[in-house]
């Protein structure tokens, strides 16, 4: 046992030791120039969505700015934050840019971490759960400087290095309220220590608060993710059925010993058999999964034929690269004009949505509410945007981080950025979903009753996108004594 303990201890000593050599090299202006440029070269020859918000002379021009301000020597963290803003830029959540996988684990096992949740809004923060010993900072406090630097200049930092598809800024602001402390320590700087300049009720003050390690504050949904015992859960409640989807994923749903389709098939056939007349969907915080899960789950919401993508778009190089052994599995991209279309798979469903979809036997007729926000992405972005597209359903919440017009995602190799340790995620596919392409370019899903998250809701743990949605349900039955779920007030039966 001894020796054992002694082998786990010179182990972790020389990761340590590795890690943090890792962390101080320096890499010269020249080596940093490469890194950037292979980065720029990567992705304009491999991922097809470089170009689908910002113009090619756009792209350029940002590349060269980003290039001008290399004036010597960096470490891997600074060239990562030179390098993030341009990757973010693309306007794609799928295309992302990790430092090495050592790098963060090391920094974990140390205090550097900001000991508060943080709800940011607008250029503003306030104080949502506080974690450190100064117990004088309250919930609903607003930080106005950490460590020196205002908040506004805090955010502008941070913001442009948080991905998103287009334009999109629900999905940035909520991924600081559930990462602030990580994305403040990657982007702006590694503290033991946060001098907070805080504002409580009309008073400011400044309080010097030691940093946290990340296992002594991290929180279900805080710097973790959310973990449910059950990714599905269905109830009914008077005459309103309740459907949660947290993910598409089957690797995720089978964790706990559910099955996709089964469990959605009998959901609605529930709802048919006892005749409700409304159904609430909340797929807030669904980051997405799998296409086929998707694409089953939007034909209980239609009667007749529908589109769910137009068609999928490969680059030239990847086009090419689709012979030998890969035509096992892949069929050769067509081009038609000046654009490589992406064709079904031969042993896999993952592609086939670009083609006509059928209605499921067992429709709901009923009126549908649906519930987003911010992280609703990829494959549950393709969903809402079909969903809106056909008026099936009436969305409350706030927009949805994935893009309306689609996504870039599919096959996403990691590309690594030699000689630095960093991590370039290269999405080769850009989906187009059979939407009106001019309808909320370059964002996502926007919802038909916006309520916007506040500090004060949070805090007082309230759900106003439900409450609306009960309100709306209820408003619309008190109009009818009788239901009658083929004349629906806010969305015609289909």
């Amino acid at each position: 046992m001894p020796k054992i303990l002694l082998f786990l201890s010179f182990t972790l000593a020389t990761h340590a030791l590795f890690a943090q050599k890792a962390l101080t090299k320096k890499y010269s202006s020249d080596e940093c120039h490469c890194v950037i440029d292979n980065a720029a070269g990567v992705l304009e020859t491999s991922q097809p969505g470089v170009y689908r918000y910002h113009s090619k002379a756009e792209f350029k021009r940002y590349l060269d700015s980003v290039k001008a301000t290399v004036k010597g020597p960096m470490t891997e963290l600074e060239l990562y934050r030179k390098l993030k803003p341009l990757v973010t830029r693309i306007g794609c959540l799928h295309t992302d840019l990790i430092t090495g996988v050592n790098y963060k684990g090391w920094l974990d096992r140390s205090p550097n971490l900001l000991p508060f949740q943080l709800y940011c809004e607008g250029s503003r923060a306030f104080v949502v759960k506080n974690y450190s010993a100064d117990k004088s900072i309250a919930p609903g406090d607003e930080i106005l400087a950490i460590n020196g630097r205002s908040m506004p200049d805090v955010l502008k930092l941070l913001l442009p290095t948080i991905p998103a598809d287009g334009y999109n800024q629900t999905m940035k602001y909520l991924a600081l309220y559930h990462m602030f402390p990580s994305w403040y320590r990657s982007i702006i700087e590694v503290a033991d220590t946060f001098a907070l300049t805080v504002k409580h009720n009309s008073t400011e003050k400044v309080c010097v608060v030691p940093a946290a390690k990340k296992k002594d504050i991290a929180q279900d949904g805080f710097l973790e993710e959310f973990s449910y015992p059950k990714q599905l859960a269905f109830k009914v409640t008077g005459n309103t059925g309740f459907l949660t989807i947290h993910t598409f994923a089957n690797s995720v749903i089978k964790k706990g010993d559910q099955r996709f389709k089964e469990f959605i098939d009998k959901t609605f056939e529930e709802l048919q058999a006892k005749g409700i007349p409304n159904l609430v969907v909340d797929l807030r915080y669904n980051t997405g999964g799998s296409d086929v899960n998707a694409a089953y789950f939007s034909g209980f919401f239609f009667d007749e034929p529908y589109r769910y993508w137009d068609r999928i778009e490969v680059t030239d190089k990847i086009a090419k690269k689709i012979k030998g052994v890969v035509r096992i599995w892949y069929r050769k991209p067509v081009q038609q004009d000046s654009a490589w279309l992406w064709q079904k798979g031969k042993t896999v469903k993952d592609f086939d949505f670009f083609e006509v979809q059928q209605p499921s036997p067992n429709h709901y007729k009923g009126n549908v509410y649906v519930l987003i926000n911010g992280f609703c992405m990829s494959s549950c972005a393709d969903v809402t945007s079909v969903l809106s597209c056909h008026k099936k359903a009436v969305f409350i919440g706030e927009e949805t981080g994935g893009g309306y017009q689609g996504n870039n995602s599919g096959l996403m190799p990691g590309v690594n950025l030699r000689p630095t340790k960093m991590v370039l995620t290269v999405p080769l596919q850009e989906y187009f979903t059979a939407v009106d392409p001019k309808v909320n370019f370059g964002r996502g899903t926007m919802p038909d009753y916006p309520v916007k998250m506040t500090v004060d809701d949070i805090v007082k743990g309230e759900d106003k996108p439900m409450e609306v949605a009960m309100e709306l349900i209820n408003g619309q039955s008190k109009q009818h004594d009788t239901v009658v779920m083929s004349s629906r007030t806010f969305i015609p039966a289909r």
